[in-house]
């Protein structure tokens, strides 16, 4: 095991961060705005995110880097500012961490088809290879590719990330088939478990696509088909459209409630993705701390 791991794990099991996106939202980024950009453009609004879930208890905290490739990036005109925004955006959560959390670099998918051949499996993993190595430079102590749905970019993306040397947490999405429990393309998570695990990956996980409540059965699933360590990031529900806004359900106690059931089916990291935020961290911590 990475010692970044060991370290980690040696203090039972890990709160991670909420979501980003709503949090910069809330801090004025406009819907259809690229946030990422935001490393270079407005790095104090990003740094009030990151040091709101290190002040909530988060143990690690991930990068306003999700969409940071330069493949997504090109849909704004910034592909040539890849590099630029992976490391400024990895030293600014490295520097709201400071010595209390660890700081994972967010690498999510490029958006590009490759069964459909909008990208050579080259360019997808040169692209997130160049993401990988600027996170590694802004100073990140591990890498988390998440929110993936096929496959084969994922393992392209960890095989580019492993690279660096730091520690590579692999994250499907969930969210398909009658039980929400394969991928959009039909990844079953001990396929992706299996797959991910032969490839090299240190954790291996869920996030996004639905409610805590549906992590428990596929943390179980996955923790049966590999011995490594199990990341959990759930939604607070599924959301609706309100008065023209998405709102989310589950409150952060209602959240919280199934942490003992996580850490139950074999969870080892846990925080929340979409509809989350520091009130969902400290919920968790409360109930971490209750046992």
């Amino acid at each position: 095991m990475h010692p970044t791991l060991e370290e980690l794990l040696s203090r039972g099991l890990v709160l991670l961060d909420g979501a980003w996106g709503t949090e910069l939202q809330a801090r004025g980024l406009v819907p259809g705005e690229c946030p990422d950009h935001w490393n270079l453009t407005a790095p104090e609004r990003v740094a009030e995110v990151a040091r709101a879930y290190v002040e909530a208890g988060s143990r690690v905290i991930l990068t306003n880097t999700f969409g940071a490739n330069s493949l997504c990036l090109a849909a704004h005109g910034l592909a040539a500012q890849a590099a630029a925004i992976n490391t400024a955006g990895a030293r600014i959560s490295r520097t709201a961490a400071g010595s209390a959390a660890k700081v994972f670099g967010s690498m999510g998918p490029s958006g590009k088809m490759l069964m459909m051949g909008e990208v050579s499996p080259e360019q997808l993993q040169a692209a997130f290879a160049e993401q990988a190595g600027a996170l590694a430079t802004g100073g990140a102590d591990g890498l988390v590719i998440e929110t993936m749905a096929d496959l084969e970019e994922a393992k392209l993306a960890l095989a580019a990330a492993r690279t660096t040397g730091l520690p590579v947490v692999v994250c499907m999405v969930y969210d398909s088939g009658k039980d929400k429990n394969r991928t959009m393309m039909g990844t079953t998570p001990e396929q992706a478990a299996e797959a991910l695990t032969a490839a090299g990956a240190d954790v291996i996980g869920s996030n996004c696509g639905q409610g805590v409540e549906g992590f428990v059965g596929i943390c179980r699933r996955l923790r049966a088909a590999t011995d490594l360590p199990i990341w959990i990031k759930a939604n607070a529900g599924l959301p609706t459209v309100e008065g023209g806004k998405v709102v989310y359900h589950t409150s952060p106690e209602a959240f919280a409630a199934h942490l003992p059931a996580l850490r139950e089916a074999g969870a080892a990291f846990v925080g929340g993705c979409c509809g989350t935020n520091p009130a969902f961290v400290r919920a968790l911590s409360k109930r971490l701390a209750a046992g």
